[in-house]
């Protein structure tokens, strides 16, 4: 099969993506597929797709334009298939204000949150709401952009004279910001696979700082990772089965991931979804699949398969 992995981009994740996305081609090429990378930051991708034919897309995108729909639409304007979600649902699950609502509505268990809009700050005053914010969430709390990935952006917040600061940095990178409730706990990534989805081993992620942010999740060594995660067996099926329930909600298709945090009463809290999880040497979806057997080749395998 003729498979064109659009991969890198113009988005801060650009280096992750890249990473990926060579290592999703050469699985892909080592099963006899004609597997090669686009960077739409290197050449216009309807140009690319058009002069050299592809009968599938892998997305490996992330953040903005690979994980928003805007790709998808493209997309599905030029008639090629691609991997994963369809585009309304990526844009759903791309922005956490409405992922979380979907989830809320769904009785997906989720910390609560407020939102912060960057308008509203300008426009109609909203900076006298942040101490409202805080009696609704408390202290500590976790401020993030609401479309953003990889941890960018994302601040713990202990004392209320911080807060504001950590909005207006999480604002840098989207319009809006979510103050979430800080849950303490074990935190979890859950990925499935295929059609339908079907679940991989849980991974327990352990950041040796204490915080599992970007260096965190791509420097070699700086995160332990236990797969299958250590929870007990009646804990971990309560995880899968949130995780289950969120991208059921979410209508995540093909590849997917679920971030949570499992409190210490073994209590699951899903924080956000992924539609385009990470694929590099640290990236959880690939550590699940080998705690299932797989290799990478055969979760790629698995993988196209949703849609060949």
């Amino acid at each position: 099969m003729r498979i064109a992995i659009v991969a890198g981009g113009r988005t801060p994740e650009r280096d992750v993506s890249l990473r990926g996305g060579h290592r999703i081609a050469a699985a892909l090429s080592s099963l006899g597929h004609d597997a090669w990378t686009v960077d739409p930051a290197e050449r216009k991708l309807v140009e690319a797709l058009r002069e050299r034919p592809t009968e599938l897309c892998w997305l490996a995108l992330h953040g903005k334009d690979g994980e928003d729909g805007t790709v998808q639409r493209l997309l599905d304007l030029e008639g090629v298939r691609y991997i994963g979600t369809r585009a309304l649902d990526c844009e759903l699950t791309f922005d956490k204000v409405l992922a979380k609502d979907v989830l809320r509505r769904a009785n997906v268990p989720t910390p609560d949150w407020v939102v912060i809009e960057g308008s509203a700050l300008r426009d109609l005053g909203a900076g006298a709401s942040l101490p409202t914010a805080l009696e609704r969430v408390g202290l500590p709390c976790v401020v993030k952009p609401s479309r953003s990935g990889s941890a960018l952006g994302v601040a713990v917040v202990e004392r209320a004279g911080d807060l504001a600061g950590a909005v207006m940095a999480a604002l840098s990178y989207s319009d809006a910001a979510i103050v979430e409730r800080r849950v303490s706990g074990t935190e979890i990534g859950a990925a499935a696979i295929g059609d339908p989805l079907e679940p991989l081993p849980l991974v327990e992620v352990v950041p040796k700082d204490g915080v599992y942010d970007y260096g965190a999740r791509y420097t070699a060594g700086a995160t332990d990772y236990w797969a299958p995660a250590r929870l007990e067996p009646t804990t971990a099926s309560a995880a899968a089965n949130a995780a289950a329930s969120a991208l059921e909600a979410l209508a995540i298709r093909s590849i997917g991931r679920v971030d949570m945090i499992v409190d210490e009463h073994g209590d699951p809290w899903v924080l956000e979804a992924n539609v385009s999880p990470g694929m590099t040497e640290t990236s959880l979806v690939p550590m699940a699949a080998a705690a299932a057997g797989l290799s990478l080749a055969q979760m790629c395998d698995a993988i196209i398969r949703t849609v060949a």
